[in-house]
């Protein structure tokens, strides 16, 4: 990152609670493009962290190599995590669509900074679907998916369990989710499958299973990049290409070797486990470089546009 790139804090504030963020701006005398990157799911950070995986720093390498290619960022704690943990509900008042609507707001903090030239939208796993939902309310100028899911939660949940439950269980556990699909709460749930349905987390699958990303995807009317690594081992392949189909006329790289905390790492499971909680190990220069030029092709374009407007006589 260069000398001029200092990190600084920076907030939003909200009408429950304020969200805490880093921002990066490369020194410039011109207007820069900027990117808001939305983190995975769970108790990620605005640097790719969490409790669970452990250290990693991918989103903060991938803002700082962003940084020195001229294209500053914010990338923030979610509500109710990190710095922003004061500004998270109780949980049986948490919903997905939140999330959305503080990306929103964070969007339009950005399109009125007069030190940006444009807003791209960056979103991780997870945050992938919630940066779709963000643009809706409050459009950018691009978004880039990286590693996101096409299917909605509620499948993916359901291949996750279905390998893990006892048939019995996993039996139980799809009338469950059949339940939620339908936007119906639950009130009787096994012990052993309240880590996923407890009662109070039940609104919040609920308005999450309501979005199925390849759906979303093909609503958005801006110029959208979709970046995929070959070693993801939690975002298969496959659901990148299912976007893909959503959104014909995206933009689309495959990235060999890169897995889901966007580090080059081969499938042999320690090494990915490794890679989960080692800051040292770079995000791959192929990512940073794909979103860049995807970014300043679109700056190019702006201006051109711009400048024929100028030497049109009126």
């Amino acid at each position: 990152m260069t000398k001029s790139s200092t990190p600084a804090g920076v907030h939003l504030a909200t009408s429950t609670g304020t969200l805490y963020g880093t921002q990066i701006i490369p020194a410039s005398h011109l207007p820069t493009p900027v990117v808001l990157i939305i983190a995975g799911s769970g108790p990620t950070d605005r640097n790719g962290n969490g409790p669970l995986a452990g250290e990693n720093n991918s989103l903060k390498q991938l803002a700082e190599g962003l940084a020195d290619h001229g294209i500053a960022s914010i990338r923030y704690d979610k509500r109710g995590i990190g710095e922003s943990s004061a500004a998270g509900p109780d949980e049986v008042d948490m919903r997905f669509d939140t999330y959305a609507d503080d990306a929103a707001l964070w969007i339009q903090q950005l399109q009125v900074d007069t030190r940006f030239s444009s807003v791209t939208v960056i979103g991780h796993s997870e945050g992938s679907l919630i940066g779709m939902l963000a643009n809706k309310k409050a459009e950018a100028d691009a978004f880039v998916s990286i590693a996101g899911p096409a299917q909605s939660a509620s499948i993916i949940l359901r291949k996750q369990l279905q390998s893990r439950l006892p048939d019995a269980l996993w039996q139980q556990s799809e009338q469950i989710l059949v339940a939620l699909e339908q936007g119906n709460p639950v009130i009787s749930v096994p012990l052993e499958l309240n880590f996923v349905f407890r009662a109070s987390v039940q609104p919040y699958l609920i308005s999450w299973f309501r979005y199925t990303p390849a759906q979303e995807i093909a609503h958005l009317t801006i110029p959208v990049l979709m970046v995929q690594g070959t070693t993801d081992i939690q975002v298969p392949v496959s659901e990148a290409q299912a976007l893909k189909m959503a959104k014909p006329d995206a933009e689309f790289r495959m990235i060999e070797g890169m897995n889901h905390v966007l580090k080059a790492v081969s499938l042999d499971p320690e090494q990915q486990n490794a890679s989960y909680s080692d800051p040292t190990l770079p995000v791959v220069p192929e990512l940073v470089e794909g979103i860049s030029q995807f970014i300043h092709a679109r700056e190019r374009l702006r201006g051109s546009h711009h400048s024929l407007h100028r030497n049109v006589p009126h």
